[in-house]
C-alpha cells in the first residue's frame, strides 16, 4: 500500500491551494486525488470573468484562475491523479480509490484534506408539483453543457432561484441567442451577489420576480409551460396568484449543499452548513483530518476559497511534522438568532494564527453592527451600511485577543 504524508481529496481550487500550502510549509509527500479528467473542478466551466480580484489583483476567467494554481502544483512536482473515484475513507485514514487506468487500489495518509466542493439542489429536492418532462435541469448542469460541450439546452428559458450560477447563466444564455423570460426567487430578496444582479439581469432587462415560485411544471415529453405563484411570509403559495408562462427549459438555481458524504461516513461530525465542525486550522473532530472550501461552507468568491484552503494546508503540515498547534483550553463559537452559522466552531486559546470568523446573516438589514465578544467582553465591532445573506462576512480576529477559555459570541445589532 502506498503511503503519503498528506492526501488531498478533490483537485479544484481548494485542493490545489491546500496542497501548495502543505508543500510550502514543509510537508512535501503529497497526493491529490481528482475525480475528473483535469484539475480545476467547477472553474473549468466558469468561462466568465470576475475571478482573482483579491488573490491576484486582476480580473480573470475561471480557467485562467485555475491555470495559475495548476502551474504552481506542477512547479512543486506535487503528485496528482485524475479520474480517481473515492469509494471509502476509513477512520484510520486509508483511502479506497477506483480508477479506469489503475483499477482499485488503496493509499494510506498521515493527514487528509477534504476539498470535495458542493453539489446543486435539484428538482427532487423541492418536489415541484406537475409533470416530469425533459427540460428541467440545474443551472450548473446547463453551464457544463454549454461551456464544455457546446450544447444549448433550450431556446425559451425561465430560471427558478437567484443563486449566482443561475444569474450568470441568464446572461450566458442570452448572449448565446436564447430568450431568458425571467427569474423567480421564493425569498423577498435575491440570493445572488449584487454585482451579478446588475451585470446579469438589469443590464439585459431580465425581470426578477421576488416572493415568487414555480408551483407547477407542465409538459408531456418536453417542458411546455410553468405555473408561477406568489408566496406569503411563510413561503406558502398564495391561491389565486397563479399564472402560466410558456417555456421549453427551466433552470434551477436553488442552492448548493456541501458534498460531505465521505466525511460523514468516516465519522466526521457535521454542523449547520452540512459541512464539518472545525477548529481554527479547519481540523475536524478526527485528528489529522482537515477540510476547506465549499465542502465546509458555500463561498461567494473563489479567492476566499483559496485563502481558507491555505489554512487547512498549514494545519495538515503542522500535524504531519508533529508541530504543536492545539491545546486543552478551547473557545466555543456561537451566534445570535440573526446569524445562520459561524466558522470555525472552536478556537484554541492563544492560537498560533490570527483567526478569520466567517458567517452569513439570515435576512437583509441596513445600518447594522457586527459585534464579536469573548466571555461578554466586546473584542471587535464592525459597522455595516447594509448586510445580506448572499454575501459571506469575514472578520479577522488577532490571536492576541483570543487569550482565555470560554465562549465567543457573534451578534448583529442596530447601529
Amino acid at each position: 500500500m502506498e503511503r503519503f504524508d498528506v492526501v488531498v481529496i478533490g483537485g479544484g481550487s481548494a485542493g490545489m491551494a491546500s496542497a501548495i500550502s502543505c508543500y510550502d510549509n514543509g510537508a512535501t509527500n503529497i497526493l491529490i486525488l481528482e475525480k475528473n479528467d483535469r484539475l480545476g473542478g467547477i472553474l473549468n466551466q466558469c468561462i466568465h470573468n470576475g475571478f482573482g480580484l483579491t488573490e491576484f489583483k486582476e480580473e480573470l476567467t475561471g480557467p485562467e484562475f485555475l491555470t495559475r494554481f495548476v502551474d504552481e502544483v506542477k512547479k512543486r512536482d506535487i503528485t496528482y491523479r485524475l479520474n480517481s473515484f473515492i469509494t471509502e475513507v476509513s477512520k484510520d485514514k486509508v483511502i479506497s480509490v477506483f480508477s479506469p487506468d489503475d483499477g482499485f487500489y488503496q493509499v494510506e495518509a498521515k493527514a487528509i484534506i477534504f476539498t470535495t466542493g458542493c453539489y446543486e439542489r435539484n428538482a427532487g429536492a423541492i418536489a415541484i408539483p406537475g409533470d416530469r418532462p425533459s427540460g428541467v435541469i440545474t443551472a450548473g448542469t446547463a453551464q457544463l453543457y454549454l461551456n464544455i460541450h457546446n450544447y444549448l439546452v433550450g431556446k425559451e428559458i425561465f430560471i427558478l432561484g437567484s443563486g449566482d450560477i443561475g444569474l450568470i447563466m441568464a446572461r450566458r444564455m442570452t448572449l448565446e441567442g436564447a430568450h431568458v423570460i425571467g427569474v423567480a426567487e421564493i425569498m423577498p430578496y435575491s440570493n445572488g451577489l449584487n454585482r451579478n444582479i446588475v451585470q446579469c439581469l438589469k443590464d439585459f432587462n431580465i425581470p426578477l420576480y421576488l416572493s415568487t415560485t414555480v408551483s407547477k411544471v407542465i409538459g408531456k415529453d418536453r417542458l411546455q409551460e410553468i405555473e408561477l405563484s406568489q408566496v406569503d411570509e411563510k413561503l406558502q403559495v398564495i391561491p389565486g396568484t397563479e399564472r402560466r408562462v410558456k417555456c421549453d427549459t427551466l433552470l434551477l438555481s436553488i442552492g448548493l449543499i456541501p458534498n460531505s458524504n465521505l466525511e460523514k461516513d468516516m465519522g466526521v461530525v457535521l454542523g449547520r452548513t452540512n459541512g464539518a465542525v472545525v477548529n481554527e486550522f479547519l481540523e475536524t473532530n478526527i485528528d489529522g483530518v482537515f477540510t476547506a472550501g465549499n465542502v465546509l461552507h458555500v463561498h461567494d468568491l473563489v479567492d476566499y476559497v483559496v485563502e481558507e484552503a491555505r489554512i487547512a494546508g498549514l494545519g495538515a503540515a503542522n500535524y504531519v511534522k508533529n508541530v504543536s498547534y492545539k491545546n486543552d483550553k478551547k473557545i466555543s463559537l456561537t451566534t445570535d438568532n440573526n446569524i445562520g452559522y459561524v466558522i470555525p466552531n472552536t478556537i484554541d486559546v492563544n492560537p498560533l494564527i490570527d483567526v478569520d470568523i466567517k458567517f452569513r446573516v439570515r435576512k437583509p438589514g441596513k445600518d447594522k453592527k457586527i459585534v464579536i465578544s469573548l466571555n461578554g467582553k466586546d473584542i471587535r465591532t464592525i459597522v455595516k451600511n447594509a448586510i445580506i445573506p448572499s454575501e459571506m462576512e469575514k472578520i479577522r480576529i488577532k490571536k492576541e485577543l483570543l487569550n482565555e477559555e470560554g465562549t465567543l459570541l457573534v451578534r448583529l445589532e442596530d447601529r
